[in-house]
C-alpha cells in the first residue's frame, strides 16, 4: 500500500493522520506543503484542494482528516491483496 500525507507542520489533524497510520503499521511518505511549493501545486492537482491533509492511499485521494473513510479504503485494498494472493 503506498500512502502519501500532503502536511503543514502546524495541522492537528495531519497529525491525527500521521498517528493513524504509524498505529497500523502503515508506512507512509510525508510531504510538508508549507515548506515544498512545489509539492503544494501537486496537492492542489491531484484533490483540487489548498487544505491539509490530503492523503494519498493507492492513488485514492481523501481532504482532511476522516478516519473512516481511511479505514475503508485500506480494507479494500487489504481485499485486493488477499484476491490477488489467491
Amino acid at each position: 500500500m503506498h500512502v502519501t500525507i500532503y502536511t503543514t507542520p502546524t495541522c492537528p489533524y495531519c497529525k491525527l493522520a500521521k498517528d493513524f497510520f504509524k498505529e497500523k503499521g502503515v508506512p507512509f511518505t510525508e510531504v510538508d506543503v508549507a515548506a515544498d511549493p512545489t509539492a503544494a501545486n501537486e496537492m492542489v492537482k491531484k484533490s483540487g484542494q489548498m487544505g491539509v491533509p490530503v492523503i494519498e492511499v493507492n492513488s485514492q485521494i481523501v481532504v482532511g482528516w476522516n478516519q473512516s473513510a481511511l479505514q475503508d479504503i485500506m480494507e479494500q485494498n487489504t481485499k485486493k491483496k488477499v484476491k490477488e494472493t489467491a
